[in-house]
């Protein structure tokens, strides 16, 4: 018997022709039919429900009474269906210890914890640390085990340092991290006959900014073609501004455009934007400014102004 065939509800109804009773919903097993027109003889067949319907005023604790007594019974079968199908057939493996049940501990790993939430009544005990699984869902287990042992080894610290390492010496990585210095730098390439305005707030291809100064010095071309490829030379030279990013309230004040970018706007590097990016660059600077009074306000930190 599958988990689903265990799952039973029973409801008060009111069939409309003043006959009190409650109907009962289950799974189609031929066994549990027979079992329940036993004990329910005057039970019949609803359609308009989709359910089995028991006349009786007290007819929802009768069908609450004898799910009780049937589900004790069923689990304990599948319990012990589960036993014997992993006695015939065991899983060897250090992440999978056999107690009352199954207990899964294996690193940390989103993997992981998505096979098992598809397990049917499998269940995380913080105190332990570990998966508990009944053996009546040993079926599941074991259909979900092999990506479950895939992703625990993938996730073991040493693995886990060897991608690293590997990530680390590979030319992406370098590239990620020279790509972040440069942002640190909060400067960004405008053509010499194009100055931006400063103080206001404007889209560039590299989000929302606010140029602060114009320091006049001329950017290097191998540095403009790696990092900043978007922004077109023209025929006048480039030269570099600083920036900072704008707060949530000159977001708000921010006048959007009334049509979107064209592409000498692009080609330049920096135009004004239009009220959907302002409304998506408002929601992340709310975010962030409320995560960071949030972390202050853990240290103790008063708020500023």
């Amino acid at each position: 018997m599958t988990d689903e065939a265990l799952k039973f509800t029973a409801t008060q109804q009111d069939v409309g022709d003043g006959a009190p009773g409650a109907t009962a919903a289950f799974p189609y097993d031929r066994m549990t039919v027979e079992r329940f027109r036993k004990a329910f003889p005057r039970a019949r067949w609803r359609d308009d429900f989709g359910a089995w319907f028991v006349p009786g005023t007290r007819a929802e604790q009768r069908l609450t009474k004898w799910m009780s007594r049937e589900w004790s019974g069923v689990l304990a079968y599948a319990d012990q269906r589960g036993r014997d199908a992993f006695a015939f057939e065991p899983i060897a493996s250090p992440y999978l210890e056999v107690a009352d049940g199954f207990l899964v501990r294996t690193p940390y790993s989103r993997t992981v914890v998505a096979e098992l939430r598809a397990v049917p009544w499998a269940r995380w005990d913080p105190g332990l640390k570990v998966w508990r699984v009944p053996f009546r869902s040993f079926e599941q287990l074991h259909k979900h085990w092999p990506a479950i042992e895939a992703a625990a080894r993938l996730a073991e610290p040493a693995e886990r340092r060897k991608r690293d390492e590997s990530r680390k010496a590979s030319p992406e990585q370098a590239d990620r991290r020279s790509e972040a210095a440069e942002r640190r730098r909060h400067r960004y390439p405008v053509p010499e006959d194009a100055i931006p305005p400063l103080g206001r707030v404007l889209r560039t291809h590299a989000g929302c900014l606010v140029f602060e100064t114009v320091t006049g010095e001329l950017v290097e071309p191998e540095t403009a073609a790696r990092f900043y490829p978007k922004v077109s030379t023209g025929p006048a030279a480039l030269v570099w501004t600083t920036w900072r990013r704008p707060s949530h309230a000159e977001l708000v004040q921010a006048w959007p455009a009334r049509t979107s970018p064209g592409q000498a706007d692009r080609g330049r590097g920096w135009w004004q934007p239009t009220i959907e990016v302002l409304r998506e660059e408002r929601r992340r600077a709310a975010s962030l400014e409320r995560a960071l009074a949030t972390r202050r306000a853990g240290r103790g930190i008063l708020p500023q102004g």
